[in-house]
């Protein structure tokens, strides 16, 4: 018996949308699972080479927790698992969320657990704190997302316009990252941050990118105290800025985002790529349909 996983990357916070917006794009992980006598995770592609190969892997981890959650910890069947990834890792494109969302989607399916979406996006928020990276990897599309030990959540459509992801050779952990953020706002300064975040939803809702663009700017949750790791931040900034509807740091970094109309992109990939040629340029739509699980279909012979 053998079973496709495929579940999409993803960039958040788009700006101020810190640790609640997420967006799902169309680079994936994908896992080809066959019954087999022991676990076995083979790496097949140059993004996931060195990966842990038996029960250390994180998909693994992540669907055994799944099981001890439902009472069934230490019943999964072996299996071994092909994995591809269009992914690069640490680069603030959501590889491990990736990995969380295809290990609940593997105990879900070997334990014929029939977890709702919801019930998935539960689990997955408690394992990673927040439903940045998970929800749009799990739902596809722009997720809003709200966790207080219960996750709220709404999908916004999102179309007309292309994220070129500007991807650096250095990758950036989220753990020092996030050791850069200031552990308290004044009030006013709160006030000020959360109406950014509050007119750049509303920005995303109506698909008004100019407008996003200019609260992006003025971020005040991460992007300050972060380009302080990265240090082509204010130079690409400003460069992409400039023929772009508005620029993001992509997760915790180090790749940065420009949001471009998809009439542009064409042209503009072509000469950023020129003037930028040290760089990964990748122009990327929205996947909107999330995650998928399909039973592959044994030949006959």
């Amino acid at each position: 018996m053998s079973w496709s996983i495929k579940v999409p990357s993803s960039t958040s916070n788009l700006g101020a949308g810190f640790d609640s917006i997420g967006l799902a794009l169309n680079l994936y992980l994908d896992l080809q699972v066959t019954e087999a006598d022991q676990w076995e995770f083979v790496a097949g592609s140059e993004c996931l080479e060195g990966i842990p190969t038996g029960k250390d892997n994180l998909v693994y981890e992540i669907a055994e927790q799944v099981a001890e959650k439902f009472g069934l910890a230490g019943q999964l069947p072996a299996c071994r698992v092909d994995m591809k990834s269009e992914i690069p890792l640490a680069r603030g494109l959501g590889s491990s969320a990736t990995a969380i969302i295809a290990g609940i989607e593997l105990a879900n399916m070997l334990l014929d657990l029939k977890l709702s979406d919801d019930d998935k996006l539960q689990i997955a928020t408690d394992i990673e704190g927040h439903p940045d990276n998970v929800a749009p990897s799990l739902l596809g599309g722009c997720v809003i997302g709200h966790y207080d030990g219960k996750v709220s959540y709404t999908q916004i459509p999102v179309k007309g316009v292309t994220f070129v992801a500007m991807i650096p050779s250095f990758e950036l952990k989220t753990k020092d990252a996030r050791a850069v953020l200031p552990n308290q706002f004044t009030f006013k300064e709160s006030v000020q941050a959360s109406s950014v975040a509050n007119v750049s939803v509303a920005a995303i809702c109506k698909g008004d990118w100019e407008t996003l663009g200019e609260m992006m700017e003025k971020d005040h949750f991460h992007q300050p105290y972060r380009k302080a790791l990265i240090p082509h931040y204010d130079e690409l900034y400003y460069y992409l800025n400039e023929d772009a509807y508005g620029v993001f740091l992509s997760g915790a970094g180090p790749t940065m985002i420009a949001v471009v109309d998809d009439k542009k992109v064409f042209s503009l990939v072509k000469q950023w790529k020129a003037d930028y040629p040290d760089y990964q340029l990748l122009p990327l739509q929205v996947e909107n349909y999330g995650s998928t699980v399909e039973k592959i279909r044994e030949e006959i012979k």
